[in-house]
């Protein structure tokens, strides 16, 4: 993600996101294991997947192997209509599971197509099927619900989830919003395929992830279908809803491309859209083979949520970008999408990945080389907020999207290229991008796969760079 016509800086403004949700994890807790009733606790799925900095998203238990969510929005009374069908496999025993959904009245579940017990507890759908599920064990949930859907504010201050806008939503979920508009396992350590039905009002366009498999207008209605065939984690999963010009292609590479732009920025986004096909077969012959079937982009006029974000298959912004902001959430579709987190401490692997793109990008297109810009950041006094935390483990929500992890997690990329070459830099990028495609990693995993490529010991350069207070000193 990042903050469009912002050079080195967060894909939002820094410094402010909510804790609120911390404090309630005690008492939510309290509140579940009470209600458990006679039940063993090691039935209970999880009421979070044990991130410490956002602890209820997600939740134990199970798996999601597949969405199939069919939404109806009204853009005059902004109501939203929705059913979701999950395809889910039990990790453990359960007598009782949790989703995610915040606001929103639920009028029903089922479990395999049997009525369920459910209750609501915060931003928590506790389920109770009829008959307890075995491990290993496959089956279907299937949730109705409809209301206003309303953002999230995160610790930082900044709004994510079903954002609206004078002429439908922009719907941007990281790191938490997926849960305003469905129910679903909200982490990305949980990553699942999709399916999705939109139905809006004829003139408005709905763009979700993936590929369009079709659309057709009745009575006054446009429904629009997607697939999102790649597993997806819920915070890159989009329903984008506006007046959009629309285009669509295949590139050379069999990419089948489709951008949605608003008019209002269509101008501004022409030149810079015009280079998604050479941006993303640039990064494919440093990163590997672009990792899904589908490409795009939608630009929205959404001048009061201030940044963009790579949703997968289909980066969404808020405004026409800029190349660098084109560059930067498409290496995303690399480094975040198909490679996907384990734990938000982490977020480092997606911002400084995407980031240095952008530095390489610039080297060899004719731009400022990557040292430049290393340097000119260095060039910084202690004293100034790039240093305030280590990129590694920024400390807490509010700071993953601020400016160490962007820009000082770029700086420990350069640093890693000078210490081992470009030819093992490159291959520990590519190596990165390909080993764990369509799965997930750890900064643990890129160390160790950082020192098998090169053959040294990187263990210091790694912790001053990503895990030391202040400004480090050069090597």
């Amino acid at each position: 993600m990042t903050a469009p016509h912002r050079q080195a800086s967060p894909r939002r403004g820094a410094g402010l996101r909510r804790e609120a949700v911390l404090a309630t994890v005690p008492v939510a807790v309290a509140a579940l294991l009470a209600a458990a009733g006679p039940a063993s606790a090691g039935t209970i799925g999880a009421s979070g997947a044990g991130d410490p900095y956002f602890p209820l998203s997600g939740n134990g238990g199970y798996h999601v192997k597949h969405y199939d969510l069919t939404l109806r929005y009204d853009t005059t009374s902004r109501h939203l209509d929705g059913k979701a069908v999950l395809t889910v496999r039990a990790t453990q025993k359960l007598t009782r599971f949790d989703l995610d959904l915040k606001g929103l009245k639920v009028t029903g579940v089922k479990v395999d197509g049997t009525a369920a017990g459910f209750r609501r507890d915060g931003q928590e759908l506790v389920v109770t099927p009829r008959h307890a599920l075995r491990k290993d064990q496959e089956f279907r949930v299937t949730v109705t619900y409809n209301g206003t859907p309303k953002a999230v504010t995160d610790p930082d201050g900044s709004a994510d989830g079903w954002i609206r806008t004078d002429d439908g939503a922009f719907v941007a979920g990281e790191p938490q919003g997926a849960m305003t508009w469905f129910p679903g396992n909200n982490h990305p350590k949980d990553k699942s395929s999709y399916d999705f039905t939109i139905t809006v009002p004829k003139g408005r366009t709905a763009v979700a992830n993936g590929v369009l498999r079709g659309q057709h207008t009745a009575n006054g209605r446009t429904t629009f279908r997607w697939h999102q065939a790649e597993p997806m984690a819920a915070y890159l999963a989009t329903a984008t809803v506006g007046k959009f010009k629309v285009e669509q292609y295949t590139t050379s590479d069999g990419i089948q491309v489709y951008n949605a732009v608003d008019a209002r920025e269509a101008r501004a986004a022409a030149p810079v859209l015009k280079k998604l096909p050479s941006v993303l077969k640039w990064e494919s012959k440093l990163f590997g083979p672009y990792p899904f079937r589908a490409a795009g982009s939608i630009v929205d006029h959404a001048p009061d949520v201030g940044y963009a974000l790579e949703t997968q298959s289909r980066p969404l912004y808020d405004s026409a970008p800029d190349v660098s902001t084109l560059v930067h959430e498409s290496a995303h579709q690399w480094f975040g999408d198909s490679v996907s987190l384990t734990a938000w401490k982490d977020i480092w692997l997606n911002e400084g990945f995407a980031t240095y793109a952008e530095w390489l990008y610039s080297e060899q297109h004719g731009g400022d080389s990557a040292q430049k810009s290393f340097d000119a950041l260095y060039a910084r006094p202690a004293s100034d907020h790039l240093w305030a935390f280590p990129p590694g483990d920024p400390g807490s929500g509010k700071n993953i999207f601020d400016t160490p992890v962007y820009a000082r997690g770029a700086m420990a990329l350069h640093e890693l290229r000078q210490a081992v070459g470009d030819q093992d830099f490159f291959t520990i990028l590519r190596a990165w991008a390909t080993e764990h495609r369509a799965g997930h990693g750890t900064t643990a995993q890129f160390v160790k796969l950082a020192e098998r490529v090169s053959g040294k010991d990187l263990d210091g350069l790694f912790h001053t760079w990503l895990y030391q207070q202040g400004k480090p000193n050069k090597a």
